[in-house]
């Protein structure tokens, strides 16, 4: 089984530098003083540099060697120690998920520096990332306590973090978790009662204590998502003195078998089976109407975990892409169609190798462009110097959101296909990494929420937001590069074919908002078809912003040629060949078929 760490900074360094305006980002108040824009390569190329030589020899480990439950027990493979050390005492791990750390990277440079970590080796990442998240939970929503007494050795990365929500018989029902939660003679302690199932990084022996966060309902706190609460609950109990006690009666009754991600620990954990299981309530105690904060407390992580979520469908898809071309670049198989008595040529000269792997160029590129673009203004919400830029940021982030996480993961796994179909035979064997991406890649599009669940959230959500106003501007931003770059002769066809993609999702918008009054049932069994093309219609905008860029940069004969013609490319095959379906899918809907609702259920 072979590992194969094919990665580059350029594309970042021109999205950082050239692309989206990451001087605003480094010369406001939280970082003008630590960073400029002068150290962008510098950081890129010494975190790739740790991530090859330090993380991606974890990555075999990972998937043979494997998290391993024993006796009540997880361990991980004994390289992942090394390397978990190495990242977190060089401030590449958890301690950037602190707002006031000192050194702590924008996230529109740490995300860079994410993406070569996750893959290196996406197994691995989670033990890292978790802290900081927990962490950053603790922090904005603890009282001073529990924020002294918990986060340091969390963005240290001591102590691990975890996110303990779905339960065996819940899923992504949450309001009807059973998890509960009971008062004791100590208001800021409760005893907790309940098994939480699929957690990441739920036990492990990478740090000396994990905490817990759990979402439980108070006894007594009304039925439903409103009546829960978040609790933290260290697996080993800690001193007022901040030492380490007993153990939490906090119990790891398994770990997954899964498809991929071998070496990231499932767990189910049992909490409180012998009646001893304590936790902090985080946040305020229930209100008259038996109302708890755990909800709207949780989500804060999650809207963020859902963008790291669609980013590790892209590192681990561009691995495969990397890995394929190498491979079309080496393999030398068959002739030129147009000469066939001519020389046997490497695998990229023919056509529909190329177009295979335009498709996965051109789409990897429109993801991260709108990946980063989330991560711009997440530095804007946190750091924001003016009002309207803080204001902005949070409208926006709050569309791309599902945007990010579901279509990434969706055509992550669809890219890495493509990837494999590139490798022929050779893909299907476990010599080559592609298989593994394969297998990694898959659980991204379930994570935090499984995509139609994104769908949703679009569709009767986000398109109402503000009365609408949010979206119908975001669609005027669209609309305005529309009509500014109409007479551009380098892009005709392009600029027309977005135009006509943008008045093809208003009048899908139309025709929605019309079957919500009218059978409403045919909203859900579309609305993953209109994320897709929500998130179609975005990509294609942005890239032919970076378009534009690279237009310019080839006009100036600054050098780095292929790269630039490489930007326009993509642009192009993406606006001509994959945006035509939001065209189609708005046909498709607008002459809805219900044959999916009439087949009776004995006919599957």
């Amino acid at each position: 089984m072979a590992s194969n760490y094919l990665y580059s900074t350029r594309d970042h360094k021109f999205i950082i530098k050239e692309w989206l305006d990451g001087a605003k980002i480094l010369g406001l108040k939280r970082f003008r003083d630590v960073y400029s824009i002068e150290d962008v390569d510098g950081i890129l190329d010494q975190s790739l540099r740790v991530c090859k030589d330090v993380v991606a020899p974890t990555n075999d480990d990972g998937d043979t060697i494997r998290a391993v439950f024993k006796d009540g027990k997880v361990t991980v493979p004994p390289s992942f120690h090394n390397a978990f050390k190495y990242v977190a005492e060089n401030g590449w791990g958890a301690s950037n998920k602190d707002v006031d750390g000192e050194g702590s990277l924008p996230s529109l440079l740490y995300g860079a520096v994410h993406e070569y970590m996750i893959a290196a080796n996406p197994a691995f990442v989670a033990y890292l990332g978790l802290p900081g998240g927990v962490g950053s939970i603790i922090k904005q929503f603890g009282s001073q306590e529990q924020i002294d007494f918990f986060t340091p050795k969390m963005f240290e990365t001591v102590w691990g973090g975890t996110m303990c929500i779905t339960e065996p018989g819940g899923g992504s029902d949450v309001g009807d978790m059973l998890s509960k939660a009971y008062p004791t003679d100590d208001p800021k302690i409760y005893k907790i009662k309940g098994t939480k199932c699929f957690i990441t990084c739920g036990d492990h022996d990478l740090t000396e204590n994990i905490i817990h966060l759990v979402l439980a309902r108070i006894d007594g706190a009304v039925p439903g998502t409103k009546g829960l609460s978040l609790f933290i609950v260290p697996k080993i109990w800690v001193n007022e003195d901040g030492s380490l006690g007993e153990p939490n009666d906090v119990a790891t009754v398994g770990i997954e078998h899964k498809m991929g991600l071998q070496g990231s620990a499932t767990a189910v954990l049992n909490f409180g089976e012998e009646g001893l299981c304590r936790g902090f309530l985080l946040g305020a105690p229930l209100d008259e109407k038996g109302f708890g904060q755990g909800m709207a407390q949780m989500f804060k992580m999650i809207n963020g975990s859902r963008v790291d979520t669609g980013h590790c469908a892209l590192s681990v898809a561009t691995v495969a892409y990397n890995n394929a071309v190498a491979y079309a670049k080496d393999r030398v198989q068959g002739r030129p169609i147009d000469n066939p008595r001519g020389s046997r040529v490497p695998l990229i000269q023919h056509e529909d190798i190329r177009r295979m792997l335009l498709t996965q160029k051109a789409t990897l590129e429109g993801m991260r462009a709108m990946i980063f673009k989330g991560y711009y203004y997440l530095d804007l919400i946190a750091f924001g110097d003016l009002p309207e830029d803080v204001r902005q940021a949070k409208r926006y982030i709050e569309l791309i959101t599902p945007l990010i996480k579901a279509y990434s993961s969706d055509q992550a796994w669809l890219m890495i296909t493509e990837a494999i179909q590139v490798h022929g035979g050779y893909g299907y064997t476990e010599e080559y990494p592609i298989a593994r991406q394969a297998r990694d890649v898959k659980i991204y599009s379930i994570w935090e929420g499984t995509n139609f669940i994104q769908s949703l959230d679009l569709v009767f959500r986000k398109w109402g937001l503000d009365k609408g106003s949010i979206f119908k501007e975001w669609l005027q931003d669209i609309a305005v590069f529309v009509k500014e770059n109409s007479a551009n002769a380098e892009f005709p066809r392009e600029i027309a074919m977005l135009s006509q993609a943008l008045k093809a999702y208003q009048e899908l918008m139309g025709t929605v908002f019309g079957y919500m009054k009218e059978n409403i049932r045919l909203v859900p069994l579309y609305s993953t078809r209109i994320l897709r093309v929500t998130a179609e219609l975005y990509c294609a905008f942005l890239l032919m912003q970076q378009a534009l860029v690279a237009q310019e940069k080839l006009a100036q004969e600054i050098g780095d040629t292929d790269f630039y013609k490489g930007k326009i490319n993509s642009a192009q095959f993406y606006l001509r060949n994959i945006v035509p379906d939001v065209m189609a899918t708005a046909q498709i809907i607008k002459d809805y078929d219900t044959s999916a609702m009439d087949i009776p259920e004995g006919a599957f």
